[in-house]
């Protein structure tokens, strides 16, 4: 028989997301250049539902026409030499859905490339994991319309359910790929803040189980998120190969994929600031980087191994994690409608956050919130001048300083949470010191400057008299 789809790799994500279309009521053909995932796959589904093939040809004649495969392959070289291997077996009408993390500008490219030959491509970026995979992600497409309504049916079959089903058709071009490359980048900021939180935590002398109990507690308030929930696991998970915690035998140099580096250049090239996921790159490339060894010696406080009112820093704690995750996210918000504007996408921001709130990654309480204020104003320029944000920011924002204030004192860095800080005062600011900025341009490059008082752009002779001897 010809099967609904076909799954083009057939690793942990590509078999897991064949299998939850399998469970919805779709045949599946899934393919893999190597035997064993092809095997693992075949063997994975006793309603046969699902085939799997050695030969990529006869996975493509397999398929119902016009076809539509899913690409689940590793980002960049890889999936250009598939579409190489792979275009010539399809015809025109024929749609691929490259479901990597994948660079948009190269979705662009590829979208342009098969247009040429009457077939379509979708970036889709997939978020969940290997779980949310499986039982259902959050799906962010973005391509030709008219081919979205027709897979729409079964998207929103395998997709999380939280406020309906987590996908929506996203937009034109690379928009699909590039919403999930910020997804990404907020998901950084979202990581770093938690590390940092328990960093202050630790070090102030709380232990493992005690650490699980306050995440735990976070996660049944305002916090509430899944990486707020798994973080409590974490620090509950026992040490298979010896006795203590996992958690305190694992290195702490992290690494990256490359979608939150993308996520900084793009809002660089676009001039939209997102200072708190830049230092969560920052702090991955930092923590992984050998000259930490030898930095070592440079003085500083030593943290203090104790402090006496752990209840005040632990509310501390709370209330600076969620004001400087609601900036993180602003910051991530604010990027995507700058690019909604350059490149003509009309993003629904309000949309984008429901499809988050389950399935994905930063899925958590947070989001319907967030959803909420782009409802109402859906021109919002920044999340934070959302009036309920406002009220919550002020009402946070003095245990937000002291938590600051207690990392600078005691020699813990705290980057995502003071970035995110300056990135609130920044916006609040009356008048920023970026005068003596303009000042100093026109001095050494006589770049002008522009004035409160009148309009126009001006240049200055600044090697003339000082007007206080005038």
């Amino acid at each position: 028989m010809e099967l609904d789809v076909g799954m083009l790799g057939l690793g942990v994500m590509g078999q897991n997301l064949a299998l939850n279309l399998a469970d919805k009521g779709f045949t599946v053909a899934g393919y893999d250049a190597w035997p064993e995932p092809v095997e693992r796959f075949s063997r994975a589904s006793s309603a046969g539902t699902v085939r799997g093939f050695h030969s990529l040809p006869e996975f493509v004649a397999s398929l119902s026409r016009p076809r539509r495969i899913i690409l689940l392959v590793k980002a960049g070289e890889v999936v250009d030499k598939t579409l190489a291997a792979l275009t010539p077996l399809l015809e025109p009408g024929d749609t691929v859905i490259d479901g990597g993390n994948e660079f948009f500008r190269n979705t662009e490219r590829r979208a342009s490339e098969l247009g040429a030959r009457g077939l379509r491509f979708f970036g889709m970026g997939v978020s969940g994991g290997e779980e949310g995979a499986r039982h259902g992600p959050s799906l962010m497409p973005g391509g030709d319309r008219a081919e979205y309504d027709v897979m729409q049916p079964m998207l929103e079959a395998i997709a999380a359910k939280a406020d309906g089903a987590c996908v929506t058709y996203v937009g034109p071009g690379g928009s699909g790929h590039f919403v999930k490359m910020v997804h990404n980048g907020i998901e950084y900021a979202d990581m770093q803040l938690i590390a940092e939180a328990y960093d202050v935590l630790r070090t102030a002398g709380f232990s493992n189980a005690e650490l699980a109990d306050t995440f735990a507690e976070y996660n049944r308030g305002e916090l509430e998120s899944f990486l707020i929930e798994i973080t409590a696991s974490i620090f509950r998970k026992a040490d298979p190969e010896g006795a203590g915690a996992l958690i305190d035998v694992i290195a702490d140099g992290a690494s990256m994929k490359g979608t939150g580096k993308w996520t900084v250049q793009q809002a660089a090239e676009l001039g939209a600031p997102v200072p708190t996921i830049a230092v969560a790159v920052d702090a991955r490339v930092l923590s992984s980087s050998p000259a930490r060894a030898q930095t070592r010696v440079l003085p500083g406080p030593v943290p203090a191994a104790a402090r006496e009112d752990r209840a005040q820093l632990e509310s501390d704690v709370r209330a600076a994690l969620y004001a400087a995750k609601a900036c993180a996210y602003a910051q991530g918000m604010a990027l995507l409608r700058m690019a909604s504007d350059v490149y003509g996408w009309s993003l629904n921001l309000s949309e984008l956050a429901r499809i988050w709130t389950g399935g994905c990654i930063i899925r958590a309480r947070f989001l319907g919130r967030i959803k909420e204020a782009f409802l109402r104003t859906p021109d919002l320029s920044n999340l934070l001048l959302d009036g309920s944000f406002q009220r919550e920011l002020g009402e946070r924002q003095a245990a937000w300083r002291r938590l600051v204030a207690f990392g600078a004192e005691h020699g813990l860095p705290l980057p995502a949470h003071a970035s995110a800080l300056a990135y609130y005062d920044t916006l609040r600011r009356e008048r920023l010191p970026q005068n003596l900025t303009q000042a100093q341009r026109d001095y050494f490059g006589a770049h002008t400057y522009q004035r409160i008082d009148k309009p126009g752009s001006f240049h200055s002779d600044w090697a003339g008299e000082d007007p206080a001897n005038t």
